[in-house]
């Protein structure tokens, strides 16, 4: 089915904790946003975000992703917790349909085995849809950009993309590990997206990853842009807000979006 609906994918072992013991309160499905192509799919992207909240500009990028032939699933990654007061967010399809998505505007972040139970289930959904393993690719941001990473590590995927990932140099969890060092056993091509302002992410552990990356035996790219406005998912971002940037702040979330694309376009066949 083309355009935007609403899903629930199922977590593998029913959601039940991986020590074995029983919780019968687990909610055993993840609510999932699906943008489908109007024709075939070419594969499929999990997009991956640490905030209740989707800016319209990232729902818009999404709706691209669609376009070009990719199936996009966004899972809620909040859906184990207490929900605070929630809004829904309209998206338009490009069959002229409308479908609602539910969203906040407060930031949480999120990070664990569950963050990446829940890829898992995006994933098992994908394959379930007939995708193929190797044309399933994974969009992260911030905490959820971590995850993206590791994921590309151990995951049969074909690609991954990290925006403003932190735990560059000392992992988000005692659990974790230090991206600089998860880096070099990557499986997958990967690239990340950094901005030279993002206090979570200084410019020399940037370097440092790219340093890292480097000794991956997949293709790996890291790219820094000046400020924080190449992040196609900004909460601040609206379509007229762009039309108002500055030509250069402009320029570069061009630029961060194509490189999205071209990495997704050359990496997932």
């Amino acid at each position: 089915m083309s355009g935007t609906y609403r899903d629930r994918a199922p977590l593998r072992d029913g959601g039940q904790p991986s020590d074995g013991s029983e919780s019968p309160e687990v909610d055993d499905r993840v609510p999932i946003t699906v943008m489908e192509p109007d024709g075939n799919a070419r594969g499929g992207i999990v997009v991956l975000h640490e905030s209740r909240q989707f800016a319209h500009v990232l729902l818009g990028m999404m709706k691209l992703l669609a376009a070009e032939g990719w199936i996009v699933v966004a899972p809620n990654l909040f859906h184990r917790a207490d929900r605070p007061e929630v809004e829904e967010v309209t998206v338009a399809t490009s069959n002229g349909a409308v479908a609602t998505a539910p969203v906040s505007t407060e930031p949480e972040q999120v990070f664990g085995a569950e963050l990446f139970a829940d890829f898992d289930a995006c994933f098992d959904w994908l394959i379930g849809r007939g995708v193929f393993a190797d044309t399933i690719g994974v969009l992260g941001f911030d905490n959820a950009g971590t995850a993206a990473l590791l994921v590309a590590t151990d995951r049969p995927i074909g690609a991954a993309i990290s925006v403003a990932a932190p735990g560059i140099v000392e992992p988000l969890t005692a659990e974790a590990i230090a991206l600089r060092q998860a880096a070099p056993q990557l499986k997958a091509p990967w690239l990340g997206l950094y901005g030279d302002d993002d206090e979570a992410s200084p410019a020399e552990h940037v370097e440092q990853l790219r340093d890292a990356a480097a000794r991956a035996a997949v293709a790996t790219l890291v790219v820094s842009y000046p400020g924080l406005h190449h992040r196609p998912d900004h909460p601040g971002f609206d379509t007229v807000d762009i039309d108002q940037l500055p030509e250069e702040e402009r320029r570069m979330l061009s630029d961060a979006q194509s490189r999205i694309f071209d990495w997704f376009d050359s990496h997932l066949r």
